[in-house]
């Protein structure tokens, strides 16, 4: 198969994933697809250089998440304010309240450690695969991810109950 048909074959499976990945990042559809976008660029240009292919689905999250951290890196040099308003919704989706109130606290959460939380939890990897993800060391994940918590658990506050980053 070649590169070109491999990766539409590989965008077609895993482009909405993606792009859920990043809205959880970025906390809005439209910066969830200029990551995502560029995330897919990259693997376009770096696909025929890969030894292997067989890790494409880890190799393209761990681009969207430095991406995203790349992005937001410039953004604070640009000095562009986000605002505080909910997030759009996909059309079709129906999402709980609760859903609402996590993801919008998710976004108050400082770039890195939201990284961490969204791939410890909504991706269900291991403190050492998230480490790999983000190019740092295991015992930064564990920081950053009790960090994460506690300021998430701030920012729901107590009325919210147990936090449970069930998605």
């Amino acid at each position: 198969m070649t590169w070109n048909a491999e990766f539409t074959d590989h965008f077609d499976r895993c482009a909405d994933k993606m792009r859920f990945t990043a809205y959880l990042l970025a906390g809005n559809w439209h910066e969830a697809e200029d990551v995502v976008q560029a995330a897919f660029l990259k693997l376009y240009l770096a696909g025929p250089k890969l030894a292997r292919r067989d890790g494409l689905d880890a190799y393209l999250r761990q681009i969207v998440v430095r991406t995203f951290l790349s992005e937001r890196r410039r953004v604070r040099w640009r000095r562009e304010k986000l605002t505080a308003e909910l997030p759009e919704m996909p059309q079709g989706h129906e999402f709980s309240p609760d859903r609402l109130v996590l993801w919008n606290a998710l976004g108050s959460v400082p770039a890195k450690q939201r990284a961490v939380l969204v791939l410890r939890y909504w991706h269900d990897l291991s403190v050492e695969e998230t480490a790999e993800a983000l190019g740092c060391s295991t015992g930064n994940v564990k920081s950053q991810a009790s960090r994460g918590l506690t300021a998430l658990k701030r920012r729901l506050g107590p009325e919210f109950g147990e936090l449970r980053l069930e998605v």
